[in-house]
């Protein structure tokens, strides 16, 4: 995006600097992310972005932390733990199906050349894509829904993974009766031992 130069300073450039980047990897690609198409999107120069980020990788592995962080999942309390998790799967349905599927394909080329996997990629840019889920854990387990013994890391992590593999499979959100399927007939079984609650 050409343009005249914006002076801008501390925060404010921060965050132009990593839109700029986002901006320019989802609309692009890592192939053609250069530090200089971002410094020309972001309405700056290159020795801008060098003062900060060394390098493409360093750059886009920061944009993408920072749109994580300014788009987090809600984290709601409907009062149970099926209204907690129901809402905060649909809300990860919603919000990250068109996403992964545009950085499958955006993130090839970087994945690549980190050497690393997606979920690798992910550890080292310091993102927990499941946070928020504990909380509801938490939560249930002073409401006295569940026993916090059975609460496995796997299980722990079981219905954001079951989703996910979901979105990774049809790159579109799922139905709400596909949320509620995964919740009723695996993933409640498992911490409340009263068997299957599909209905």
């Amino acid at each position: 995006m050409p343009g005249k130069q914006m002076r801008r300073r501390g925060a404010e450039l921060e965050n132009a600097l990593l839109t700029a980047a986002w901006d320019e990897l989802i609309e692009n690609g890592y192939e053609s992310l250069t530090m200089e198409s971002v410094a020309e999107r972001a309405r700056t120069s290159r020795p801008v972005l060098a003062r900060r980020w060394a390098d493409r990788p360093t750059l886009v592995m920061a944009a993408m932390r920072h749109w994580f962080e300014q788009n987090p999942l809600a984290t709601p309390d409907t009062g149970s733990l099926r209204g907690d998790l129901l809402a905060y799967l649909e809300d990860k349905s919603a919000k990250r199906a068109e996403l992964m599927a545009v950085l499958q394909v955006r993130l090839t080329a970087l994945t690549k050349e980190a050497g690393t996997s997606p979920t690798e990629l992910f550890e080292r840019m310091g993102l927990n894509p499941m946070a928020g889920l504990d909380d509801i854990w938490e939560r249930a387990a002073q409401r006295g829904e569940i026993d916090p013994g059975v609460l496995h890391p796997r299980i722990r992590t079981l219905p954001f993974e079951l989703v996910g593999a979901e979105l990774a499979h049809t790159w579109q959100p799922l139905a709400r009766e596909t949320i509620e399927e995964i919740l009723d007939v695996i993933v409640l079984p498992l911490v409340s031992g009263q068997g299957s609650r599909f209905r």
